[in-house]
């Protein structure tokens, strides 16, 4: 398990990770320092823990409206779903339909030609 030493509000802190997520965690704590020092700038001096609280809370807000973000984006992922396989079920019957109509069409072709070679006759020369 390795080891970083981060900096948060001005204190330094030593965290433990799992191997090859040093960078990872060094870049959360810039991220959650870099937002109390926002606060700081905004609201003064109003104490480290208030500070740490409200930076917690605009991440936890950040948080949750990424997960509704995520819901919404499933939601629409399944009814893209649940379109694409009635389009393909759609797809298949017309294309049954289809079949069927260019069947009948070249059963009534085939006997429209048989009555003609009838009617044609044995002297004359065969369609189809």
């Amino acid at each position: 398990m390795a080891q970083v030493s981060v900096t948060i509000n001005g204190r330094q802190f030593r965290m433990a990770c799992e191997d090859g997520q040093e960078a990872h965690l060094i870049n959360l704590a810039r991220e959650l320092d870099s937002r109390i020092n926002g606060l700081r700038a905004k609201f003064g001096e109003i104490g480290d823990t208030r500070l740490t609280v409200m930076a917690a809370i605009t991440v936890a807000d950040e948080l949750a409206e990424a997960g509704q973000r995520v819901k919404r984006l499933e939601e629409e992922l399944a009814a893209l779903q649940d379109a694409r396989v009635l389009a393909s079920d759609r797809n298949k019957a017309a294309q049954a339909l289809i079949a069927a109509a260019l069947g009948a069409a070249a059963e009534r072709i085939e006997n429209i030609t048989k009555k003609l070679n009838q009617t044609i006759g044995d002297g004359g020369i065969a369609l189809g």
